[in-house]
Parts: C-alpha cells; sequence; structure tokens
C-alpha cells in the first residue's frame, strides 16, 4: 500500500492484492521504519460507518471506509473513493501499473492501467 501526504490531504494506493485482503479480511495496513519509531497506516472496513474517516493515534494512521461502500468499490472498475471534510481529503485508490517502466518500482502486482496500450 502506497502513502501520500500533500497538505490537508491523505491518499492510500492499494494493489490488487492488497485490494482482495482488503475484501476477505476487511483490513491492509503497511509501516514505515525510522530507525526505530514506525509510522503505521491502515485501511480497514467498518460496517456501522457512514462516512470515509481517519485517526492518528499512536503513531498510526487508521482510515476508515464504510464497509459497503469499500466493497463495491473493490469490486467495481472505479479507480477510487473519496471524501472531503473540509479539513481532510481523503482517496482510496487501485494502484495502476506505470505508463512507463522506473527502474525500482515493482509494478506486478499493480492493476493495469487503463491507458496502456493493449495487445490484441
Amino acid at each position: 500500500m502506497k502513502l501520500r501526504i500533500r497538505g490537508n490531504s491523505l491518499r492510500l494506493r492499494l494493489s490488487q492484492s492488497e485490494v482482495t485482503a482488503l475484501v476477505e479480511d476487511g483490513k491492509v495496513e503497511d509501516a514505515i521504519s525510522f530507525g526505530g519509531p514506525r509510522l503505521v497506516y491502515a485501511l480497514h472496513l467498518a460496517n456501522d460507518l457512514k462516512e470515509i474517516g481517519a485517526t492518528f493515534v499512536e503513531s498510526r494512521i487508521l482510515v476508515a471506509v464504510p464497509g459497503d461502500r469499500g466493497r463495491r468499490w473493490a469490486e467495481s472498475d472505479d479507480v477510487g473513493i473519496e471524501h472531503d471534510d473540509g479539513t481532510l481529503r481523503i482517496l482510496v485508490e487501485k494502484d495502476f501499473a506505470c505508463l512507463r517502466p522506473r527502474e525500482g518500482e515493482g509494478d506486478e502486482d499493480a492493476f493495469p492501467h487503463p491507458k496502456a496500450e493493449r495487445a490484441d
């Protein structure tokens, strides 16, 4: 899972296997280590939730998506879902393969890019 923070915007991009795990397990998480302290970021489906939300507690970012909305997104061709409450904008997206390969970037589990040339 990729995490991007920019201003008051938080974006999570999920690979194909992470989207599958989200549907099957109801959650996915990852972390970055700073040589000791870790920042954990997680996404989970919450059946009792009406809107997407995020919390930050004890070096842990938790993004919660209403269960039915998250499952519909995961099983559709929709790229992403988002919510903006005026304070924080949250985007949850499927991670697409790059149109041009980049050294050090592994795209083997990414979703096929819709603009990629298709070989028939």
